[in-house]
This record gives structure tokens, sequence and C-alpha cells, in this order.
């Protein structure tokens, strides 16, 4: 049932995605922009993001964590920007969207394995953007939690399969996931936010983080293999999409230890994209939220 808070808000989603998709991208993006930059000034969530940049960064100076951070609220309001138009963006010319898309063979590779592929990234970039214009190329499904906003939750719906991505409900879980896997199919996925006790523990930016295991443990169960990726914006506003050389499964899901080896593996991975362009992750998640257990580090 709609409560009036939801009415309110879709009627807001509606508007700001009717307002910022009849722009001009460019301006478009520059009205997303000031928006990120009014979301950061208001100090949405500031402190959770002040103080996972100070855990991930602890050898870089206030200064320059400030100066990530308010390009981070920039890039949030760009990226909320191109989410009003990604059906158009993914059914584009690649070149209009895309300044460098690299290494798509890897995905091929995988897929012709047979055992099905899963596409992993994190919240990092215009992930969405990623999967929607990988399936142009081949058919992709992702696995999704219906928001709570029944009126949100239409719209966001209506828009990733306008993308010509499959929807896999969360209800179908773990059996769905395995058969498309199984059937040759390729699941995108992120898999970076606090799991709580439900994670494993691996390390990310030097401390140990409850990391979702449902990856490692889908490519271990169905020997698929997991074929990282990133597309984050260039200098010109177009995106830079890269692909990285197939993980390939090594031991059963039912060993805890090969599930940690490969989480930690995908993770390291990530960190290290993180690394290199910080503004572009999500800070404003509490990422390391849950302890690790008693002897952890």
């Amino acid at each position: 049932m709609m409560r009036p808070s939801h009415i309110a808000e879709t009627a807001l989603l509606r508007g700001m995605v009717g307002v910022l998709g009849v722009l001009p991208r460019p301006a478009a993006l520059g009205v997303g922009a000031a928006i990120g930059a009014a979301a950061g000034a208001l100090g949405l969530r500031r402190r959770v993001a002040r103080a996972n940049l100070e855990l991930a960064f602890p050898e870089r100076d206030v200064a320059w964590r400030e100066r990530v951070l308010h390009e981070h609220y920039l890039e949030l309001g760009r990226t909320a920007a191109d989410y009003a138009r990604l059906p158009s963006l993914a059914a584009a010319p690649r070149e209009q969207v895309f300044a460098r898309w690299e290494h798509e063979h890897y995905m091929h590779e995988a897929h012709a394995r047979g055992r099905g592929v899963i596409m992993l990234t994190g919240h990092f970039g215009n992930f969405e953007l990623y999967a929607a214009a990988m399936s142009r190329v081949l058919p992709i499904a992702i696995i999704v939690k219906p928001l709570s906003n029944p009126g949100a939750e239409r719209w966001t719906s209506a828009m990733r399969r306008a993308c010509g991505v499959e929807l896999l409900p969360i209800g179908l879980g773990v059996r769905g996931a395995v058969k498309r896997l199984r059937s040759g199919g390729i699941l995108a996925m992120v898999a970076d936010q606090d799991a709580r006790r439900d994670g494993v523990f691996v390390p990310f930016f030097g401390r140990l983080a409850s990391t979702p295991t449902g990856p490692a443990w889908l490519s271990l169960a169905t020997g698929a293999p997991i074929v990282f990726g990133t597309c984050l914006r260039g200098a010109d506003g177009r995106y830079e999409a890269m692909l990285t050389p197939p993980m390939l499964p090594q031991g059963e899901a039912s060993d805890a230890d090969a599930v940690r080896a490969l989480t930690a593996q995908h993770t390291a991975m990530l960190e290290a994209a993180v690394r290199e362009r910080p503004e572009s992750w999500f800070w404003l998640h509490k990422r390391w939220k849950t302890p690790p257990p008693a002897g952890g580090s």
C-alpha cells in the first residue's frame, strides 16, 4: 500500500527524472553535479563518508580526503542524472557514451566455457549502465531486491527492463541464480557492502570487512567464472569501461576456505580500482559496520 510519504517520494522522483530526462545531457550532468554538491553541503551522510575515508586512507591528509569527498558528491549527482536516461544511454551508439570499452573478449571467453558467467563490480561508478550496455552484447540478468516504496519500485523496474536487462526477484534466491548460471546465462552482481554476520571477513583497505559470499559461492557451486569490471566517468563526461581476465573457481562451494579465498580475490581487485579512482566509490555506506570476530584485525 502506498503511504503518503511514498506518494510524495514517487512524485519527486518522477519530477526530477522528467526534468533531467528532457535536458540536453551536458546540462543534465551539470544539474546533477549541483544536486550532488547541495547534498554534500547539507551533510548527507557526510560523517559516515569522512570516517570511511579516514579508515581507508589514513596516510592521506584531511585536505586530500575532503577533496575526494567533494568530488564524490558531484559524481553521485552526475550518475543520478544519467540514471534518468539510462535506457537511451544503453541503446545509443557506443562511442557516444563510452570513451573506452576495453577487454570485452574476456566476457566472451568466459561465456564460451558454457558454465555461465558472473559479471561482478561494486557500488563504483555507473555499474547499472555497464550491465545495461553489456546486455546489448550478451543477455544479462540482475538479482533485485524490491524497494520499500512501491511507486519507486515500479519506476525502477520499468527502467531496468527498458534497458534490456532481465530481473530476477530476490525471492527466487539461490535457486534462481544457480538455474540461470547452469543454463549458461550471465548474472550481474555487486558484493561490496557490509554483509553483517552472514558475510565472510576479508581484507579491504587493510582491515577485515564483512563481505557477501554470494558471487564466490555461486561461482564455486556452478563453475561459472567471475569477470570483474568497472565503468567510470572519463574526463570528457563519457565512460571508461574495462573488464579483467576471468577468475576461475578453485574448490568446492562447501569449502569455507575456498569461498573466503575467492571473495578475498575479487575484493582485492575492487580495492585496487578504488585506490585509483576513490571519488567514484560509494563512501556513504558503513562498510566496516560489523566488527570481525574476536582476534580479528
